[in-house]
């Protein structure tokens, strides 16, 4: 979350590299701890490299299955956890799928956008889904 520097009022927001940084160490254990994790990944400003200062992250989450209803499902994932506010939608497999299939703008910007963190989506026949994955940081490299 955003800190107040103790010697000014100026605002700090964490760097994107470190925001991915915590996003894949929670990625990682939010997929040892869900057995059902099928994908999780990132889309939005963090994805099209436009994230800035106050830029909440976009997660989606797709699962084998699931009991609880779709609005419900985001409220167990402790993603309060990661530096910056964050978005979450948890999709069954088979939901994913009936998206794909249906297509529209919504399925578009997330088949184009989605950067995987874990796993990948299901791809169904006929259907198409993002295959981005995560990208390299810079500190990575060196």
């Amino acid at each position: 979350m955003p800190v107040t520097s103790s010697t000014s009022y100026i605002k700090r927001w964490p760097v994107a590299e470190t925001v991915l940084r915590a996003l894949k160490e929670w990625a990682d254990a939010q997929a040892e701890a869900r057995p059902d994790l099928a994908a999780l990944g990132y889309f939005g400003s963090y994805a099209r490299n436009e994230a800035a200062f106050g830029s909440d992250i976009d997660l989606i989450a797709i699962v084998e299955h699931s009991e609880a209803s779709y609005l419900e499902r985001a409220r167990d994932w402790p993603y309060e956890r990661l530096p910056v506010p964050a978005d979450l939608l948890v999709y069954t497999a088979e939901e994913w799928e009936r998206l794909q299939r249906r297509g529209g703008r919504f399925a578009r910007v997330l088949t184009d956008e989605v950067v995987w963190v874990v796993g990948g989506p299901p791809v169904s026949e006929g259907g198409c889904s993002g295959k981005r994955r995560l990208k390299p940081l810079a500190s990575d490299h060196e």
